[in-house]
């Protein structure tokens, strides 16, 4: 049988032999640089579903269609007549400016589905980016303002709206907050920047602004970032880079071996009894976590009800794009390591470097036990010469002697009771021989030096 001259098989073996130029590293490189914005896979986000899902806005297509966010477009479209009106520009130069970059929005998502190509679909596709981006612009504008109040604009709307005012600050913008740090939920900030030029005529808008507006409504705490960075990929990608607001020290490498640590990272009680004390750094960056002279340097962490949401999209961002590193994802599985019970979490949090608001130790415990499954680290990650030099601080003799005593006799009460009592009756007793050696010596002595009878 003549299988090469079947058609089925001349079919494959034609259309395989046309895509052979794409074989090429230079083609398949230009595929896939150009994806940033991800659909989060079925592996990822079956451990914890509702991570990935927005909550009260789809920004971006991956959400669009989803029924539970339908009640906001028309908030959205609300918002666009409000910032139009402001601006006093007509819609057709915003129309003409995202146009301009409508290619590189298009394949800023990985996977899009068919129905936003081609002609009437990229209509629809540029109609939702600038919907979605001035929406965006508006709500971050709340809190933009001097102070933080945003009286400006909500001045401009009905004092009881339900988005736009002092009562949907308070109730409403942390949900919003929220959704634009789901991964599958981003906008690329050149969109944003496309559009905040279209109102500023007076002068080129620079990067570092954009990216300043998204972090100040994201993290208003967070260091701003400076200028020479370079435009945020979208906001995850930006309230990223304020978490390792510092350059990966030289230090984090292992000076002494190149092979990655395999002892297993004890809990932070277990190293507190070694004699390693915990201290909180200056600097706000996960990048700052040091270990010198047997004190481990480590950034605060304010733990709340979002904190998993976000670390679990700041981890599916890091697998998902290559090249992003994977500082955050380290970061998670090192205070997994430290952290096994609520005891662990009570040291940290007694030293500031967990700051709790979810109220159970319990909880925090078991948030960094559950996400670091299934979590995979690059061969040399950012900490293990940390984890390197804390392991060879604990097996030094003394630490180890030091950890074992205070594990086998200070963990319980009546441990530490029954040590005592056996300290005092070996102190009682080594008196007692003591007395008894010395009353013999002297004894001894007084009869030597008695006179001799006379005879």
């Amino acid at each position: 049988m003549d299988v090469a001259g079947s058609g089925s098989w001349k079919e494959w073996m034609e259309e395989m032999e046309k895509t052979l130029t794409e074989a090429d590293a230079s083609v398949e490189m230009s595929q896939w640089e150009s994806h940033y914005i991800y659909r989060v896979p079925a592996c990822i986000k079956d451990l914890n579903p509702k991570a990935y899902q927005p909550q009260v806005v789809s920004l971006g297509p991956f959400h669009h269609e989803d029924k539970e966010l339908r009640r906001m477009e028309e908030h959205k479209r609300r918002a666009l007549r409000h910032r139009l009106q402001r601006a006093k520009k007509p819609l057709q130069e915003f129309v003409t400016a995202v146009k301009e970059v409508a290619k590189q929005l298009e394949s800023a998502y990985l996977d899009l589905d068919d129905k936003w190509r081609g002609e009437e679909g990229r209509e629809k596709f540029l109609q939702m980016m600038i919907l979605d981006g001035c929406f965006l612009l508006e709500v971050m504008s709340l809190v933009a303002e001097q102070g933080g109040s945003g009286k400006k604009i909500i001045e401009d709307y009905a004092p009881n709206d339900p988005i736009f005012s002092s009562h949907g600050v308070l109730y409403v913008l942390p949900y919003i907050q929220r959704d634009m740090l789901m991964l599958e939920n981003q906008l690329p900030l050149l969109l944003l920047k496309k559009l905040v030029a279209v109102e500023t005529t007076n002068a080129p808008i620079q990067d570092f602004t954009i990216n300043r507006i998204v972090l100040r409504f994201l993290s208003p705490m967070s260091t701003p970032p400076t200028d020479g960075v370079g435009l945020g990929l979208h906001p995850l990608d930006v309230y990223r880079r304020s978490m390792l607001s510092r350059p990966s020290s030289q230090a984090w490498r292992s000076p002494h071996s190149d092979k990655p640590e395999t002892d297993i990272m004890r809990s932070a009680l277990e190293l507190y009894e070694a004699g390693i004390r915990f201290k909180t750094s200056t600097a706000g960056s996960l990048h700052d976590i040091r270990f010198r002279h047997g004190v481990l340097n480590m950034p605060p962490l304010s733990v709340d009800d979002s904190t998993e949401c976000k670390l679990l999209n700041l981890m599916a961002f890091e697998r998902l794009h290559v090249g992003a590193g994977n500082d955050v994802t380290a970061y998670v599985f090192f205070m997994d390591s430290i952290i096994d019970s609520p005891k662990d979490v009570a040291l940290l949090s007694s030293k500031g470097i967990i700051q709790n608001a979810v109220g159970s130790d319990k909880a925090v415990a078991k948030l960094f036990n559950s996400i670091s499954k299934d979590v995979v680290l690059e061969s040399q990650s950012a900490l293990d010469a940390v984890h390197q030099q804390v392991n060879a601080y604990c097996r030094k003799p003394w630490n180890m002697w030091r950890a074992n005593l205070i594990h086998t006799y200070f963990r319980s009460p009546w441990a530490f009771l029954s040590l005592t009592a056996a300290v005092f009756l070996l102190g009682m007793t080594v008196l007692q021989t003591v007395y008894t050696v010395l009353q013999f010596y002297q004894n001894s002595g007084d009869s030597s030096s008695a006179a001799p009878a006379p005879m």
